[in-house]
C-alpha cells in the first residue's frame, strides 16, 4: 500500500505531529489531574476536553472564514485570531 495519493508536506506532517501531541498532553493531564466539570460564560457544564474541541472546532470556522473574508492578507492572522480565541474559550468558558 503506497500514500502516494496524499499530499503530505512538511506542513501537513507538523498539523498532525501537533494535533496528536496536543491529544497526548491532554490524556497525560486528565490522568494526573482529573478535572470535574465546570460551569463558564457558555452556561453549560465543561471538561478540558470539551473546550479542547470547541476550540479546533472554532479555529476552524476561523480559518474558513479568514480565507473567504481577507483574500489575500497572509494565514497566520488567523491563526493569532485562533490562538486568542483558544485562550479565552480555556480560561472562560
Amino acid at each position: 500500500m503506497t500514500l502516494g495519493w496524499m499530499a503530505w508536506t512538511w506542513q501537513t506532517a507538523l498539523f498532525f505531529a501537533l494535533l496528536f501531541c496536543v491529544l497526548a498532553a491532554m490524556t497525560t493531564l486528565a490522568a494526573l489531574r482529573p478535572e470535574r466539570d465546570r460551569i463558564g460564560m457558555l452556561g453549560l457544564p465543561t471538561t478540558r476536553g470539551d473546550r479542547l474541541f470547541l476550540t479546533l472546532l472554532g479555529a476552524a470556522f476561523i480559518h474558513l472564514g479568514w480565507l473567504a473574508l481577507a483574500g489575500d492578507a497572509p494565514l497566520w492572522g488567523a491563526s493569532i485570531v485562533s490562538l486568542i480565541y483558544g485562550a479565552i474559550l480555556f480560561r472562560w468558558a
